[in-house]
């Protein structure tokens, strides 16, 4: 946040930052680094394909300019950079839900001993390499790219199948010890405690990708409707004003 509300703007901290997040699991200790140079970079690409006259008002030229020359010199030095934290702002991906079962999900609504709010999901690495890997032979072996439903309206398409294979890469670039996330972050506090209650995205979307693989696009659409219909109105907020 000083970054970003300096005089003028940091695109990217100048040095890799030493801290991460810690758990504690069954005497087991999981680190997770925050990498807050590296995923700067890879938002301000982002930003830069997405909404480049919004990263022209939010930086100047020349910040742009050495964000870009110190991240082309990091991968020089090492071309397999290993992000550790997936980031998506004002909603999750739809894909994104398909490494969990609905019982790994935690919620807490706060109250007067615990103020804050969260929503989350906690996956063994094994079996969320296994359900992504599950959904994407059952699609492919049903022929199932999505596409055109009755209607008119759209299921589960190729743009879905393709996250889910760079899922599945990025997942099998971790130890088969590791935990996965799926953390709503500050995402809960645009969302009522009913809301969050009632959150079965996990379900649904599990239910729709088994319906593509089984040629079922009724059942497919239905379900990825109740998804992606739960999160647009937060993803409208992106171009709010």
């Amino acid at each position: 946040m000083r970054r970003l509300t300096a005089v003028t703007p940091v695109a990217a901290p100048e040095w890799e930052s030493g801290d991460a997040y810690v758990r504690w699991v069954d005497g087991v200790t999981y680190i997770c680094p925050w990498q807050t140079r590296l995923r700067s970079w890879l938002g301000l690409s982002r930003l830069r394909a997405t909404a480049p006259q919004l990263r022209l008002a939010a930086f100047p030229a020349a910040a742009v300019d050495a964000a870009i020359t110190g991240f082309a010199s990091c991968r020089g030095q090492d071309g397999a950079l290993r992000i550790h934290i997936q980031a998506w702002t004002w909603s999750v991906p739809p894909a994104w839900f398909t490494p969990f079962a609905p019982d790994e999900r935690w919620l807490v609504l706060g109250g007067p001993a615990v103020p804050s709010r969260a929503l989350g999901y906690v996956a063994p690495m094994p079996r969320a390499r296994d359900r992504v890997q599950a959904v994407l032979d059952g699609c492919r072996g049903a022929d199932g790219g999505g596409g055109p439903a009755p209607s008119g309206r759209s299921a589960p398409g190729p743009g879905t199948l393709a996250e889910l294979a760079q899922i599945a890469s990025w997942l099998a670039e971790f130890d088969p010890q590791s935990l996965v996330e799926l953390d709503y972050g500050g995402l809960v506090q645009l969302l009522s405690d009913d809301e969050l209650r009632a959150d079965q995205s996990v379900a649904e979307m599990a239910a729709a990708m088994s319906a593509l693989a089984a040629g079922e696009l009724e059942l497919a659409t239905a379900m990825y409707r109740r998804v992606t219909g739960r999160w647009r109105p937060l993803a409208a907020l992106e171009r709010a004003s």
